[in-house]
């Protein structure tokens, strides 16, 4: 259970327990200060010109708030938001019903952008550039085209890969903003918040046990939040300590630095199996049980922000970081103990 624990939570559909705690307006967004000031401005200004927000491109790994900057976009422009995701739209026709639908100004949020069928992301070029979008109809002899008129209306796209994005869509968005992993200060003010809405007791030395913990992602903060509560519920009398939140999370195998039971086996296989590597994605991920692309996106960012992970052309190569967590030393042996 315990090893996929983080991974279910970045892959899980929208609960109401998220929903509950995700910010509605830009003041009470916490952290990514640039971004949320270049989101502000650009909000502004389209208010005071009477005009349709300009299309915005959000990146970064999961988790990180780029739905809930979508919808906090939506609520500053006073707009309506269809969500949607990449793999979804599997037709030009199921973009063009999407398209049709909006209203002057609305915002169309497109999740895992980078996953557009290819054929519908052409159909999209027209639709965000002069909002038309030309449909055909038929095949062979009797194929004609139709040309929708849109209202003008505003895309917002999320992608964890935005290296997969095609060089014509992405031209195509007035601002883009990358999104990065959180500070921990700023992930023990984002639990703190989600605390009170939970009518949850948390000292600040407890929400920063939990911050230190939670990989630089809100997400994860938030559900690791919500299993704290339910730990100090039944065995501290619903309040929560540094010690409670640290014995909680420690039953989920989640150490101080917030690594849990994959991350070190990951570690723990490069280093011992492969004796530091280097080595291929997929002879890890065979070796670990996991699929390549969960580890790509879910583990292996955070090990190589963290300095316990590099990747080269020769493949993952465990670093010195990496090989003191476990004691050893690097080419084999137990580090010395004084």
């Amino acid at each position: 259970m315990t090893e996929r624990f983080i991974t279910d939570t970045l892959n899980r559909s929208e609960t109401e327990f998220d929903i509950s705690l995700r910010p509605q307006r830009f003041q009470d967004f916490i952290g990514q200060n640039k971004i949320r000031e270049r989101l502000e401005l650009f909000v502004t200004a389209a208010r005071e010109r009477g005009d349709v927000l300009d299309h915005v491109l959000l990146s970064g790994p999961p988790g990180l708030g780029k739905t809930t900057l979508a919808y906090i976009l939506a609520e500053a422009m006073g707009v309506n938001i269809r969500v949607t995701s990449g793999p979804v739209i599997d037709k030009p026709g199921d973009l063009a019903g999407l398209l049709t639908n909006l209203e002057r100004g609305d915002i169309l949020f497109i999740d895992e952008i980078h996953r557009l069928q290819r054929a519908v992301e052409e159909y999209l070029y027209s639709a965000m550039e002069d909002f038309v979008i030309d449909i055909v109809i038929d095949q062979g002899p009797n194929a004609r085209s139709v040309r929708l008129n849109l209202e003008p209306f505003t895309l917002v796209g999320a992608t964890t890969r935005s290296g997969l994005l095609t060089a014509p869509l992405r031209s195509r968005f007035g601002l883009t903003n990358r999104l990065d992993y959180y500070e921990a200060g700023d992930l023990q003010a984002i639990i703190e918040r989600s605390a009170r809405i939970l009518n949850v007791d948390i000292s600040a030395e407890g929400a920063r046990e939990i911050a230190r913990r939670s990989r630089g992602t809100p997400r994860i903060a938030n559900n690791l939040l919500r299993w704290v509560r339910d730990y100090a519920q039944v065995k501290a009398d619903n309040k929560i300590s540094p010690d409670i939140a640290a014995r909680a999370l420690v039953m989920l195998d989640i150490d101080e630095h917030g690594l849990d039971e994959m991350d070190k086996r990951i570690l723990e296989t490069v280093i011992h199996k492969f004796s530091g590597g280097p080595v291929g994605i997929n002879s890890l991920a065979v070796s670990v049980g996991e699929e390549p692309g969960t580890i790509e996106e879910v583990y292996e960012p955070y090990l190589i922000q963290e300095g316990y992970l590099k990747r080269t052309p020769q493949g993952r190569v465990a670093t010195e970081r990496g090989y003191e967590k476990f004691g050893v030393k690097p080419g084999g042996g137990e580090r010395e103990l004084f």
